[in-house]
């Protein structure tokens, strides 16, 4: 039998359950958590089960065109945590095989399943006019990213107008989930252009009123991509009051956007509406109807807020099709992917040498380029400051600019007093950005140790990102700094219960048991975070045998010392993910409590200025045999930390 990619049934294969419309996966009636990509390409192998997918099938329905870098490590990755998920083998294969240079074959049996009940569908509403929204300065985007958030924001200013006359308080800032727009082009090469069309709507709305109105970030609404969830159970789970969902059909030089905007108490379709414009007609259309669109928002917008629409301008079509694509690699958040989206935001800037939004995409690529490995602090974070400041002399006003210099100066420049005026600004700016809330606990708060106003602010980015997987994984870190191990201990669970395949959880909780004394526990997470960064199960099942040999003949600190062997062995590997550089030296040496090694590799970090690695120096637990010694006092000095 067959079974489309597009279709709402459910089919069964062994004890798992498959809703291909959704994305959902149950076994035995929990659910079993799948990342997007990954999900796709299973249901591409469901089309045609016991049929060979070729790797060319694959990269042409699911990678966008022009990729040749990420596909590779990209496709890997998916089918491995398709074998996780399904408690698969590679040498055994009951559900996934794989033929060596040719593709991937779905094997186990299939039946059909209860059908998947459908999305509420839009009623004919009646249209409002054809209102397009205003371009904040310096965004430069295509209009058509901006088509459905003008008239959004109509309706959400008028309800805000009207609950204000009629209680004599201010009402509760009002929740907002934008679902990611549904790519209607029958093309998913433009998946990058619906996926981008969701993340600048997302931003838009989220600094228009933000005291009024508070928009969920992205990774949060991508949870819900190709969903067939309830409004109703999605508005519970977000915990919003109104979803935004739409569609977006590009073809040749047109674009036609569909968005409706539902009430979740009542599943109310309070507002829809359809665009179809010609992409070079968008800009004269705005700036007829744009001072329109200003007069009835600006009863909840201050004058600062409200646009002078002389200072508009356009962005080279080209250029942001670039900018988009840049953003969709970027967000793959791996270091192959990082690298590619570089290129694009280069190509973008390129193109057009005024875009602002470009050059914070390149700033962005840098900064996280240098966490996951990609690039190291000497090698990107001056181009991320270069790129940073780029961005804010083309629009100071930009946020996402500030919170990527502000990143640049706590991790390269150790200039806390600088990156604290960055964050602030940022927040001052959109007081919605996950990240930048994420970004000012992460690198300034933390490292000057104030804790409770760390987790506070980490607790803001999870408010507006809650499923977002790193988020939730640094609140664990964080309460770990704080020395709250309880909590730390119950955030890594609730964080692995979100994805089970998400690497980082799993190696930072290890280090969690292992600091308690729960070795054989940290240990388990240890071999599970091997799996997942992509050791085979021989290797990383060797490794976890020797700690534990290590532990039970030389206790706390032979454990650490062979921790220290394995790193060293994994650092003269040529990857492009290394497990950590310098600063993880240090920290080992320092839990063997060899402390003349321990600075010795903290000077070399400090001197290469890898703030990623100890810009967390005073209240990493790896360093609590070094505290009160004078050697550590001198080098939060020098790093501008307080002792």
């Amino acid at each position: 039998m067959e079974v489309p990619a597009s279709s709402s049934r459910r089919i069964r294969t062994g004890l798992f359950e498959i809703d291909v419309g959704s994305g959902d996966i149950h076994k035995e009636g929990r659910r079993v958590p799948l990342q997007e990509q990954p999900f796709r390409v299973l249901a591409m192998l469901l089309e045609r089960p016991g049929e060979v997918i070729t790797r060319e099938e694959l990269q042409a329905r699911l990678w966008p065109a022009d990729t040749f870098v990420g596909f590779d490590e990209g496709i890997n990755t998916a089918i491995r945590k398709l074998r996780i998920a399904f408690g698969d083998s590679a040498d055994n294969p009951r559900f996934i095989e794989t033929l060596p240079r040719r593709g991937y074959r779905f094997v186990a049996p299939i039946h059909d399943a209860v059908e998947a009940p459908q999305r509420l569908e839009s009623p004919a509403a009646g249209d409002v006019a054809a209102e397009l929204p205003r371009a904040r300065p310096g965004s430069r985007k295509s209009l058509v990213v901006a088509l459905a958030a003008a008239a959004l924001l109509v309706v959400l200013a008028r309800t805000y107008l009207r609950l204000s006359q009629s209680n004599s308080t201010a009402p509760k800032r009002v929740m907002l989930a934008v679902l990611p727009f549904q790519n209607m082009s029958n093309d998913p090469g433009q998946e990058y252009f619906s996926d981008g069309l969701t993340e600048e709507t997302i931003t838009d709305l989220g600094q228009l009123s933000p005291e009024h109105l508070g928009v969920l970030a992205r990774t949060s609404a991508m949870a819900y991509k190709h969903t067939n969830k309830s409004i109703s159970q999605i508005g519970r789970e977000l915990g919003v009051d109104y979803i935004l969902e739409g569609s977006v059909r590009r073809e040749g030089g047109e674009a036609r956007v569909s968005a409706q905007l539902i009430r979740v108490s009542d599943q109310t379709h309070v507002w829809a509406h359809n665009y179809q414009r010609e992409l070079h007609d968008l800009l004269q259309i705005e700036n007829e109807l744009g001072t329109a669109i200003a007069q009835q928002v600006q009863g909840n917008l201050t004058p600062q807020q409200l646009v002078d629409l002389s200072k508009m301008r356009t962005v080279n079509p080209e250029a942001y099709d670039l900018y988009l694509k840049g953003r969709f690699y970027w967000n793959q958040r791996n270091p192959a992917a990082m690298k590619e989206s570089v290129g694009y935001f280069e190509q973008a800037i390129a193109k057009d040498p005024d875009f602002a939004l470009a050059y914070v995409g390149l700033a962005d690529a840098y900064n996280i380029g240098n966490i996951m490995g990609a690039y190291s602090a000497e090698e990107s974070l001056p181009k991320a400051k270069m790129a940073a400041t780029k961005a804010l002399a083309l629009d100071p006003s930009l946020a996402e600019a500030h919170a990527a210099l502000g990143m640049e100066k706590s991790h390269y420049e150790f200039d806390f007093p600088g990156a604290q005026k960055e964050f602030l600004r940022a927040i001052e700016l959109n007081p919605n950005s996950a990240y930048a809330h994420l970004f000012y606990s992460n690198c300034y708060l933390a490292p000057m140790g104030r804790m409770p106003q760390a987790i506070a602010e980490n607790k803001k980015a999870l408010e507006l990102d809650p499923l977002s997987l790193p988020i939730n994984n640094f609140m664990g870190m964080t309460y770990m700094f704080a020395g709250d191990y309880e909590k730390s201990y119950q955030q890594f669970e609730h964080t692995i219960a979100m994805d089970p395949t998400f690497p980082l959880a799993h190696m930072y909780f290890s280090f969690l048991l292992k600091i308690t004394g729960r070795y054989e526990e940290g240990i388990k997470e240890y071999e599970k975070s091997e799996l997942l960064r992509g050791s085979s199960p021989e290797n990383a099942a060797a490794e976890a045998t020797r700690l534990r040999q290590a532990f039970k003949k030389g206790g706390e600190k032979g454990a650490w010392q062979k921790n220290l062997e394995l790193i060293r062995v994994t650092l003269k590997r040529p990857k492009d993910e290394p497990p950590g550089g310098v600063g993880v030296l240090a920290s080992l040496y320092a839990l063997t409590g060899d402390k003349d090694s321990a600075f010795e590799w903290l000077d070399k970090a400090f001197a290469e200025r890898d703030g990623e690695e100890i810009a967390l120096l005073k209240v990493d637990p790896s360093f609590k045999n070094l505290r009160g010694d004078p050697r550590f006092t001198d080098l939060l000095r020098r790093m501008g930390l307080p002792e």
